[in-house]
């Protein structure tokens, strides 16, 4: 069993993580100094290897109920969540973190954006001077008939189940989302493919629409949700290519380093979007199909934008030493 001199020997750190648990008790893990934070990782590694060594040679029932349910309280204080300082991680994610990503990230953004654009505006070219080029965009002859000759308003229905309808629309976004990112998985060419893709149907859909003469319906209704949806795809299609060529392109540091701290900025942008596309999925359920001035639809639109690229472009900013620039690309 463990000697006297086992017991004496260790007594001391026993008692100073004693010590060290009753000042959690009366505040919490980061009011204390780093320095005192070291020392209870410290000492309670050491502690729960003190119970391995009782539990193997020692008779004495009391030592070990004492160092267990000292490990256990460690365990607990140490590892325990705490609900001020989730709230505090989570508002300085949204209103510091996730802004700044955006920043230091824009030109895989603009990449996705410019993809997605050039597609689009092709596709939309190549639709209206021969509409049955929508079947290379993905819409079929009986969608592209349908669109021409009975001119279904389709965003119409959404009206009659709001609630239900904005629920779908906001699982939908975010589906189109995390696509647009996990198709980065295939060296960012996969993420390209799929922004030129959904590019080349937004612009085959606005075309035949045009040909029909009912465009500028599909664009009002477009137009309240679309800045905040629409930018929230680019986001993630730039978090794919970010993703992408971490894979392709290490640097200067080891391949996984760089994929690691990749990956992470690339989630960041995948989960501050969430939110925003539920905004979007909000705003395309109850007011994009509301049957309200197209002027009012609009001007959301304008406010939404200049909220979101406020927000983006100058949240966190000058704090933490940020420089006035924009980061990496």
């Amino acid at each position: 069993m463990p000697s006297d001199r086992f017991i004496k020997e260790r007594k001391g750190a026993w008692q100073r993580l004693e010590d060290l648990l009753t000042l959690l008790d009366r505040s919490s893990l980061r009011r204390l100094h780093r320095e005192e934070v070291r020392e209870l990782g410290r000492i309670y590694r050491r502690t729960a290897s003190d119970l391995a060594i009782a539990r193997a040679e020692s008779r004495d029932p009391r030592l070990v109920n004492y160092l267990n349910s000292l490990v256990i309280r460690a365990h607990g204080r140490i590892y325990r969540a705490d609900p001020a300082e989730g709230r505090r991680r989570v508002r300085n994610f949204f209103a510091r973190d996730f802004p700044r990503t955006f920043r230091r990230t824009w030109r895989y953004t603009a990449l996705a954006f410019a993809v997605c654009a050039l597609f689009a505006a092709l596709s939309f070219l190549a639709t209206w001077r021969d509409p049955e080029f929508s079947d290379l965009a993905g819409v079929p002859a009986y969608a592209r008939e349908r669109i021409l000759e009975q001119k279904p308003r389709w965003w119409k229905e959404i009206n009659a189940a709001n609630q239900i309808a904005a629920t779908g629309i906001a699982t939908h976004n975010i589906q189109v989302t995390f696509n647009a990112f996990a198709f980065g998985a295939l060296f960012g060419v996969g993420t390209l493919f799929y922004m030129a893709f959904n590019g080349a149907s937004i612009g085959t859909v606005l075309a035949l629409t045009f040909r029909a003469g009912y465009a500028n319906e599909l664009l009002t209704f477009m137009a309240g949700h679309g800045v905040i949806e629409l930018t929230c795809i680019f986001i993630a299609g730039g978090a794919g290519l970010l993703f992408g060529t971490a894979l392709l392109f290490p640097g200067d540091i080891p391949r996984f380093d760089n994929l690691r701290l990749r990956g992470r900025e690339a989630a960041q942008l995948i989960v501050g979007c969430v939110p925003l596309l539920a905004v979007a999925g909000t705003i395309e359920g109850f007011i994009s199909p509301a049957a309200i001035p197209p002027a009012i639809k609009f001007s959301i639109a304008a406010v939404t934008g200049v909220a979101l690229y406020s927000y983006l472009l100058l949240a966190g900013r000058g704090e933490d030493g940020e420089k006035g620039k924009w980061g990496r690309g």
